[in-house]
């Protein structure tokens, strides 16, 4: 009887101390547990949980040692909550479900120890509990006022946690903490350091929030002066400096603060590694990246899935995707869906959307950043329409909410599709679902609606904006320049200014195309003029707006004035002026400066060829393409883009492949028909191609514009405006057959090139035949 007794004393110590170091020593104890006919006490079983939670054993394991005890107590429920707790937010619906069982037992009577343990978890929806803590009369326990508080410091409304604070008779240092933590949360930085000034105590936490609020709103220097002021450091503290200086773009420094933290004897954690590593990464630095994970393998890291994942992550940044792929591999039962996204992100970047994709579909379990890596990869990589294709299969699925990321990549695809029924779609989901648009996402909207053609749309969704930043007025403004508002941009710019928002180099660039496309020569000097140090960028659109009011002498002798080499922009707005008024050997000058800045575009040699051709050269415009070939330039192939029905049809030049082709062609004879009557000619000169005439007259009657506008004719209904995007400059024939269809089908036709929005309606084009 006594050895038992010795037996189970020690073992009772064990359970009660850090002794127990992994869950097979664990499971031994249990064993003995068991032997002695214990398992199914309160007691026994709370301490093994309690173990569990140290140990971090598996919920499989822990919760069977739960349901032994077929009449729990308050004390194993609170085990069980605090396990649970340690699990993380993924468990949240667990805890309450066993706070709702501990409710309805009669017999278990809930302790103020169980509340601080179910608000941390519960984040926002710990508001109802907070209601409960009120009725049962918890709300005078300084754990549980402390927990409540800390709550609303971290989810809000910050000011009902102020009243809690106010109201303490008595605070503790954990108390002032959480308050001060939540100001720095909530953007109250003039409450955060009031307060932490009149704290009578401060420690390493105190300190700690201090760093890392200053880093968070940029000030980086109050950082680092309360960082360096710090009586003691923790790990947690140097992660906070660090982090700041690597998420302000400061990446040397961060590098920097790293070794000093070495030096100091600091030993880093993951979050140290990881912070350090993301810093690698934004340099794309490869030697730098090599020697960073040579000093983990020297200090015998243990690599864990996060900093296996930051790995993948730097090692894609720099370039090196086959590192990144050997680490994914070796990751393997260690993959989570975090390592998962970083490598999808990581082939999306360098454009192979077939590897991204496939990896997507070999995912075991997708979460909502898993579907926006595979969006935005397609957005980004100009897959506009798989983009909204995968974002509607996305909405299908239960339980998972697409988020303000899924909708700006969405947003940005239907802009780049120019697809404005799709882009309202968009828009109404977005208000339907209650998904909370931040500035950066409203920006989005501008951009998408200037880019659909709807300007109007731009404008109220400018003008509904509470706050706006200069990318706000720079995505206006682009959109005016696109469609030629010359005087909106310059009213836009104005109005900017007297709202203390300074205009930027991109602000400039957008006025000046303003003015160029709108033809205002007087105001484009002017605020040519005004810019202190004009970028090469500012150059390019002076040359462009002389160019287009004739003054090509002017516009010549400025790229000669120029502080700077002329970049492919600048000589590009000589070699259209040139093509607009036939000006063949300026033409020759700026195309054959285009050849050797950028060899691989086809597009200055078709510009060239066109020169020659309109001046009757037809040798030398055989020449140029016959270069171009020998070169091996491949030419651009047309495509354009027209949408119906919340669908975007593609066509491309000399189609024969889609199912309204035959329809396409009847209609487009028969406006051909009308249009000869109105002495309509086929511009035969765009087409550089030695065969017959008839062949060149089917050959521009086909361009991919006017088979989509074709189209758009049969499908939409009669008098609605058509809108059509092109990846190319609208050549000179689309443009006069365009106006003449325009004209008589007494529709307005928007199409969108490369260059600027062309609105055609009644015969004419805003852009006054200047493109």
């Amino acid at each position: 009887m006594l050895k038992k007794e010795l037996i189970i004393s020690r073992i009772e110590g064990l359970l009660s101390t850090n002794l127990i170091t992994s869950l097979n020593h664990l499971k031994q104890i249990q064993t003995q547990i068991i032997s002695h006919s214990l398992y199914q006490s309160n007691y026994w079983v709370s301490l093994l949980i309690r173990q569990c939670t140290k140990l971090h054993a598996p919920l499989s394991y822990t919760l069977p040692l739960f349901n032994s005890v077929l009449h729990p107590n308050v004390f194993i429920f609170t085990s069980m909550l605090k396990f649970y707790s340690q699990l993380g937010v993924g468990f949240k619906q667990d805890v309450f479900s066993l706070f709702y069982r501990m409710r309805k037992l009669p017999s278990v009577k809930i302790d103020a120890f169980v509340y601080p343990i179910l608000i941390k978890l519960a984040g926002k929806e710990a508001i109802s509990v907070h209601a409960h803590v009120l009725k049962l009369g918890f709300d005078s326990d300084s754990y549980v006022r402390n927990a409540v508080m800390d709550m609303y410091a971290k989810h809000g409304p910050v000011e009902f946690a102020r009243k809690l604070f106010d109201e303490m008779p008595e605070r503790a240092i954990a108390d002032w903490n959480s308050m001060v933590s939540g100001y720095w949360k909530w953007g109250y930085s003039d409450e955060a350091n009031r307060l932490f000034s009149l704290m009578p105590e401060k420690n390493v936490v105190t300190w700690t929030a201090m760093v890392s609020g200053c880093a968070k709103c940029g000030d980086l220097e109050t950082a680092r002066i309360h960082f360096d002021k710090m009586p003691e450091k923790s790990v947690v503290s140097w992660n906070a400096m660090i982090s700041g200086y690597a998420q302000n773009g400061f990446a040397e420094e961060a590098i920097e603060l790293f070794n000093q933290m070495n030096d100091a004897g600091i030993k880093p954690d993951e979050t140290t590694w990881v912070t350090v590593i993301s810093s690698c990464s934004e340099r794309g630095d490869l030697q730098l990246a090599k020697s960073l994970v040579s000093s983990l393998d020297l200090r015998r890291i243990s690599m864990n899935c996060f900093v296996k994942t930051a790995l993948i992550d730097m090692y894609a940044k720099c370039g090196d995707i086959a590192t990144s792929q050997r680490i994914f591999e070796e990751m393997g039962t260690q993959r989570n869906p975090v390592s998962w996204n970083a490598m999808i992100s990581a082939y999306t970047r360098i454009g192979d959307i077939l590897s991204a994709r496939k990896l997507f579909n070999e995912m075991p379990e997708r979460n909502v950043v898993s579907w926006n890596s595979m969006i935005a990869g397609y957005a980004q990589n100009g897959q506009s329409a798989l983009a909204v294709e995968l974002f509607t299969e996305m909405t299908m699925i239960k339980d998972l909410k697409p988020d303000e990321v899924t909708m700006v990549s969405v947003i940005s695809a239907c802009g780049h599709m120019g697809a404005l029924e799709l882009g309202k779609w968009i828009t109404r989901f977005v208000t339907e679902h209650k998904i909370n648009l931040s500035l950066s996402g409203y920006n989005s909207l501008i951009s998408m609606y200037s880019r659909c053609g709807s300007m109007d749309d731009a404008k109220m969704t400018f003008d509904k904006m509470q706050t706006r930043d200069v990318v706000s007025y720079n995505s206006l403004i682009a959109g005016f320049a696109s469609h030629g508002y010359g005087t909106e941009a310059i009213q836009l710019l104005l109005k900017m200014k007297a709202e203390g928002i300074e205009p930027d180099q991109i602000t400039y660039i957008g006025v000046l195309m303003a003015c160029s496309h709108g033809g205002l020569s007087k105001e484009g000097w002017q605020i040519f003029k005004s810019i202190n140090t004009p970028s090469v960028d500012h150059y390019a659109c002076m040359v462009d707006l002389l160019g287009r009011v004739g003054q090509l002498d002017e516009a010549k002798k400025l790229v000669d004035g120029m502080p700077m080499m002329p970049h492919a922009g600048v000589y590009g707005a000589l070699l259209n002026a040139s093509r607009i008024y036939k000006k063949v050997e300026l033409g020759e000058y700026a195309a054959f400066k285009l050849f050797e800045l950028e060899p691989e575009n086809s597009g200055n040699y078709a510009l060239l060829s066109n020169i020659y051709a309109s001046a009757g050269r037809w040798q030398d415009a055989s020449r140029i393409m016959g270069t171009m070939k020998m070169t091996g330039v491949k030419k651009t192939t047309g495509c354009s883009w027209v949408e119906h029905d919340r669908k975007v049809h593609q066509f491309i030049a000399g189609d024969r492949s889609h199912k309204c082709l035959a329809e396409i062609h009847r209609v487009l004879v028969e406006l051909r028909k009308k249009m000869r009557s109105l002495g309509y000619l086929a511009d035969k000169n765009v087409v550089l191609r030695d065969v017959e005439e008839e062949e060149k007259e089917e050959m521009v009657g086909t361009h991919s514009e006017k088979l989509a506008i074709g189209f758009a004719l049969i499908m939409s209904e009669a008098g609605t405006v058509i809108r059509v995007v092109k990846n190319l400059r609208v050549c000179g024939d689309c443009h006069t057959a365009i106006k003449m269809i325009a004209k008589v089908t007494g529709r307005e036709i928007i199409v969108r090139d490369n260059n600027r929005f062309h609105c055609f309606k009644d015969g004419e084009c805003s852009c006054k035949d200047y493109w």
